[in-house]
């Protein structure tokens, strides 16, 4: 079910890339704008987002709804979001790799020439990603959905966008704070508006309410959606630091060199005493990073208990989703194929776990059929 709605979801981004060029006309504005935008678009990635939108919808509808075309083709607004969220916060990071490819402002920075590519593509990519927001919307008008339902699921998507901008300008303001006024409040703040409200929050919401889905089930998606978001979110700075640049698709210092304040950075900090948290900030507050500094951070992460914690906080979070999921009215088989796609997204930090011998076990693996 899965490897056929992934396929659906991909076949629908991709025709709907083709119309956007019949209707906006991107390509003449500038064909590098609309090749790049699709190029982007189009890169593989796991479309957990218009997944779960999708699963979510086919739980709660009729038999006679499921499975639609307008259904996958309203299922990439997620992924469009998801986009112009990685856009913008690829220029807040500087970052030049994205899915093992170039970020869409080093693409857009070859379109003339000029003495400063950087601030072109910088300054091309902001306008971009306002472009990939707006289809974003169109994307989500093409589901054919009582209107009423409609109307309550964009207003909760729109609001959806906002929440997230709201994680970025917390992030970004804590990326400059000095790491002791940062509390590991602040921290699940920021992973809650920044991470689980678009990627898991917003896709199972707004999938129920298109479906009409009861009241309370749709109360029920939202906090399921914060804490596998969180416990996501989690996963991904573990694999900011632990993993390799050949699996995460970026620099490997990349989180390094922005030093950000992450779970694991701030229980480090916290358990670090006298010498010990010298040396950590040290490592932490030097301007150019290197693999060397890396090591030692990795290092300090095992010895405070930090990479254990972590994963410990992760390990909380997908229990409490799957007690969460087996109280739903939502149909079988929906219900179980969310539940392993969600453990599914797991492994990797179950292999990094395994891998420094920091914890045995798959969070709720008694549940699922994923085979570890």
């Amino acid at each position: 079910m899965i490897e056929n709605a992934k396929k659906q979801i991909d076949k629908s981004l991709a025709a709907f890339m083709d119309r956007i060029k019949r209707d906006y006309k991107l390509h003449l504005v500038n064909p590098v704008l609309y090749e790049s935008i699709r190029e982007f678009s189009l890169r593989k990635g796991k479309r957990i987002r218009p997944l779960l939108l999708v699963l979510s919808y086919n739980g709660y509808c009729p038999a006679a709804k499921r499975d639609s075309p307008s259904l996958y083709h309203a299922s990439t607004c997620v992924e469009l979001l998801h986009n112009f969220m990685l856009i913008h916060d690829d220029i807040i990071d500087r970052s030049n790799l994205r899915r093992g490819k170039p970020t869409l402002h080093r693409l857009l920075g070859r379109i003339v020439p000029t003495h400063d590519r950087e601030k072109l593509g910088y300054d091309l990519g902001i306008i971009a990603g306002d472009i990939v927001y707006a289809l974003a919307i169109d994307a989500f008008l093409t589901i054919d959905e009582a209107t009423d339902r409609k109307e309550k699921a964009l207003k909760y998507f729109v609001r959806t966008a906002a929440f997230t901008a709201m994680g970025e300008f917390i992030d970004t303001v804590h990326g400059v704070e000095k790491i002791n006024r940062v509390k590991e409040k602040d921290v699940f703040l920021i992973y809650t508006l920044k991470t689980a409200r678009y990627t898991f929050d917003c896709p199972l919401v707004v999938g129920a309410i298109l479906a009409g889905a009861p009241e309370d089930d749709i109360k029920k998606l939202c906090q399921l959606g914060v804490l596998v978001g969180q416990a996501f979110q989690i996963q991904d700075d573990i694999i900011g630091i632990f993993d390799s640049q050949k699996n995460i698709g970026k620099s490997i210092l990349s989180d390094l060199a922005e030093s950000k304040k992450t779970l694991l950075v701030c229980h480090a900090y916290q358990n670090l005493r006298g010498q010990a948290k010298k040396r950590f900030m040290t490592h932490f507050n030097k301007s150019k990073k290197t693999y060397s500094d890396l090591v030692a951070i990795r290092k300090i992460f095992l010895d405070t208990g930090s990479l254990q914690y972590s994963l410990g906080e992760i390990e909380k979070r997908v229990n409490k989703t799957l007690d969460i999921l087996g109280t739903l009215k939502m149909r079988q088989p929906y219900k179980g194929v969310i539940q392993d796609a969600i453990l599914e997204l797991f492994r990797h930090s179950e292999t990094i776990a395994a891998q420094y011998g920091a914890r045995t076990g798959h969070p709720g693996c008694d549940a699922c059929s994923c085979g570890v």
